[in-house]
């Protein structure tokens, strides 16, 4: 009968140390698993330009978003960290199924920013959120991180008079300005509006209704009309 050789330095036999190596490698898979699956399904996007909110925050404090200053130069992004870091950290995953186009009767007034999701409802709050200057027309654009396309866009911008600085956002602020056609699937995509009629502060609104399933997006995004 073969011997089993231990290593030089007195070790285990090479034998016993491939079947806890076996071993570590059925557990680990068997944990594996048991995690979420947060694969090409969740992998969407968002308005990249002008920013919606959690992408801004993101955008701008996610490599340091442990630090003090932002209190102080970007509050409403302190707060939506201090709330749930996830909503920055899933910028491109606000979506739910099966809307079927109910987005009034099923979104309540004042949760639209964050398409109804309680993890994001910080992105809903009133406050000093930073600004994309932006002229009375301009382009919005769209990275999907999928390709998924577009059955279409639905774009608003409140009504004149409206505060994002003390007011949630509700489809009673709102003024709808575009309704866009399909879109094939590519990560990158853009479209114009308008605004005419509003200066200073507003917040634009859009719906994207992906292609691939009946899955919507909702985002807000704030913007300075000049």
């Amino acid at each position: 009968m073969r011997s089993h050789k231990s290593d030089q330095s007195g070790g285990r036999p090479r034998s016993t140390v491939r079947q806890s190596l076996r071993v570590l490698v059925l557990l680990f898979a068997m944990v594996a698993g048991t995690l979420p699956w947060t694969g090409a399904a969740q992998a969407h996007g968002t308005i990249i330009n002008p920013a919606s909110r959690a992408y801004q925050c993101w955008k701008t404090w996610g490599n340091q978003h442990t630090n003090p200053a932002m209190q102080q130069q970007d509050p409403m992004c302190w707060r939506a960290f201090q709330a749930n870091p996830d909503t920055m950290w899933n910028w491109m995953s606000q979506l739910r199924d099966g809307l079927g186009g109910q987005y009034e009767a099923r979104t309540p007034d004042g949760q639209l920013c964050s398409n109804a999701l309680s993890r994001n409802d910080a992105v809903n709050q009133p406050g000093a959120w930073k600004a994309t200057t932006v002229g009375r027309s301009f382009t919005v654009q769209l990275y999907d991180q999928a390709s998924h396309g577009a059955d279409y866009f639905r774009v608003y911008v409140t009504k004149p008079g409206f505060n994002p600085a003390t007011q949630k956002v509700g489809w009673g602020n709102l003024d709808l300005i575009t309704t866009t056609g399909r879109y094939a699937p590519a990560q990158n995509i853009s479209f114009n509006v308008s605004v005419s009629g509003r200066t200073g502060s507003h917040v634009l609104f859009v719906i994207w209704r992906a292609s691939h399933l009946d899955q919507t997006y909702m985002w807000c995004s704030d913007i300075n009309i000049t």
